[in-house]
């Protein structure tokens, strides 16, 4: 249910660029309760095992016997202990990943954890994490993917069959999981459907998810962020317009701090991703496992800009995490601890600013922010000043959006008074939290600050190494000869060796006179990529000609990436060149 509430813009939105009125009725969308006890998880941790564990492989082919898989040590205790260790308050478990095996007893499949060696059969790993959640207080989340290889409905399929005679049947499989797996063990208060769903279980969602947060699908009340590099927009918008929230595959990207509607993003990022990026365990993978230090940068970055950090875990084929990630857990958990547990001083209120005044001067580095989001998110624009040593006021940080929390690091200054200010905002600020911290021992780096919300890395191999094209790469071109405005001209595109990444892209046809309208019409287009068409991971941005294509599954390097589509000229002169981008916030 959409919960809103009303009030009279009185301040001038000249900051974000949409003018106000004086005396204008704005909506402010609420969250549920849902949300806000999502939003208040801060971290969760993802369980990622699947048949491709014993593979090495990121998508299980089938390859291994089902006599192979024996998790001889498995323990979820183990799993919700590494959870506690870093401040996870959810566990997201992969109950089905694409190659269709089930972790949970279940008869709509004979490719599951009961047709394997594993407590002879009887075993039943759902029941048992969820039993361990309850004991150590943390929530369930689900994930099963919508699609499944046993079925011909591969990755990024959302559950379509490609023999059309076989959906009925899948329908009735998948629609039949989801009930099992939302009654029969606890409450469930995540649902992941990886890449969207395009079956409708709706009604099933309704009925026994109704107080779970949602990724994706036409239920959807999160939005995925659009990458998988662990980091939120600066600019942390919760709301975006309803007509993009319905297509079930809204990111970031769509964010309107004026939008009709509240779905917050989350940020899903491999704990195996220093220098590589895995969500499954493989032997001799140590290497990858993220520092400390990368694991902050990642927590500033995501759970720092007001978003939820869905952190991943990968136990091996024992059924345990190893030791090694264990370890890097709780040393992370350890650092959250050390930054932020004891503020030098903190207060809360309401009003158009807040102050702390200290007894004596002071040494600080560090600022959190955190708005009372069962009012809304209503801070657009803040200001920190302090006075100096000097006694003069100095601005040591400004920003755009707070929501559930906002850390604000800076270049360590010796105050007697700290003042934030509320220079933008939709309606009265309600703040929980102003908190001031002086953390030693770490190195402050330029926070990379982009209001706009957006803006494009090009990434090309020169001499053997990465350089940027911030115009991006060039993947083609045309002249006044190429197209006429009688014809249609069939193109295909090969996009493999630049979609190489998880993330969004643009494709633009700038025209050489005016790069914002190329002159060209276009028709038919169709993405081909997980290894068939792609339908909803395409689309023509509104009065442009720029192509987005959102990549939410691993790559496959068997699988190519290719964009087909018919053009013809809007008139009888125009040339331009065909660019490619990845979308960086």
């Amino acid at each position: 249910m959409k919960r809103t509430l009303l009030i009279f813009l009185l301040l001038n939105f000249s900051f974000l660029g949409r003018p106000g009125e004086i005396g204008k009725e704005v909506t402010i969308p609420l969250p549920t309760k849902a949300q806000l006890r999502w939003q208040n998880y801060e971290q969760t941790m993802f369980v990622c095992l699947d048949p491709a564990t014993w593979q090495g492989r990121e998508y299980d082919n089938h390859s291994v016997s089902l006599n192979r898989i024996n998790p001889a040590l498995l323990n979820t205790d183990q799993w919700c202990r590494v959870a506690k260790s870093w401040g996870a308050g959810l566990i997201l478990f992969v109950a089905k990943h694409t190659g269709g095996f089930c972790w949970w007893q279940t008869a709509t499949s004979g490719y599951g954890i009961r047709n394997t060696p594993w407590k002879n059969g009887k075993g039943d790993v759902l029941r048992e994490l969820s039993e361990s959640c309850k004991k150590y207080g943390l929530d369930l989340g689900i994930y099963v993917y919508p699609g499944d290889d046993t079925w011909g409905a591969g990755v990024g399929s959302g559950g379509i069959t490609k023999d059309p005679s076989k959906q009925e049947g899948y329908n009735k499989v998948f629609r039949q999981q989801m009930k099992e797996v939302l009654t029969s063990y606890g409450p469930v208060h995540e649902v992941w459907f990886d890449g969207s769903c395009h079956i409708d279980v709706n009604d099933i969602l309704e009925k026994y998810a109704s107080d779970a947060v949602i990724l994706q699908g036409p239920m959807a009340n999160l939005r995925w962020v659009g990458n998988e590099d662990g980091y939120a927009p600066f600019s942390n918008w919760y709301t975006l317009n309803s007509k993009d929230l319905k297509t079930g595959v809204s990111t970031a990207i769509q964010s309107d701090p004026f939008g009709d509607a509240y779905a917050p993003v989350e940020i899903d990022v491999p704990l195996l991703k220093n220098k590589g990026h895995k969500w499954f365990w493989s032997p001799n993978t140590d290497s990858l496992l993220l520092t400390t230090e990368q694991l902050m940068k990642t927590y500033y970055k995501s759970v720092g800009r007001g978003a939820v950090l869905l952190l991943n875990s990968t136990p091996d084929t024992t059924g345990l995490i190893p030791e090694s990630h264990v370890t890097a857990y709780q040393a992370f958990g350890d650092e959250i601890k050390r930054r932020f547990e004891k503020p030098v001083y903190k207060t809360k209120g309401t009003g158009n600013f807040l102050e702390l005044k200290f007894p004596q001067p002071t040494e600080i580095n560090h600022v959190v922010l955190q708005e009372d989001l069962s009012f809304g998110q209503r801070v657009l624009a803040y200001r920190i000043e302090v006075i100096n040593e000097q006694g003069h006021w100095q601005e040591v940080y400004s920003g755009t959006s707070i929501g559930f929390k906002r850390i604000c690091c800076f270049n360590p200054v010796v105050v007697k008074q700290i003042k934030v200010s509320f220079t933008n905002t939709k309606a009265n600020p309600q703040i929980t939290n102003f908190a001031v911290y002086n953390m030693t021992g770490i190195r402050l780096e330029p926070e990379n600050r982009n209001d706009s919300g957006k803006f494009y890395d090009g990434i090309t191999r020169k001499n053997g190494t990465d350089q940027k094209e911030e115009s991006g790469i060039e993947i083609g071109s045309w002249n006044t000869k190429s197209f006429n405005n009688t014809q249609w001209k069939a193109m295909s595109f090969d996009l493999t060796k630049y979609v190489t990444k998880i993330g969004q892209y643009e494709v633009n046809f700038e025209a050489t006179d005016n790069p914002k309208v190329s002159g060209l019409e276009f028709r038919d287009w169709e993405l081909e990529m997980y290894g068939g068409k792609a339908k909803n991971e395409i689309e023509l941005l509104k009065g442009t000609s720029i192509f987005r294509i959102t990549r939410s599954q691993q790559t496959l390097d068997e699988f190519p990436t290719i964009l087909k589509l018919k053009i013809k000229a809007r008139s009888a002169v125009t040339s331009g060149r065909i660019t490619i981008k990845r979308l960086i916030y």
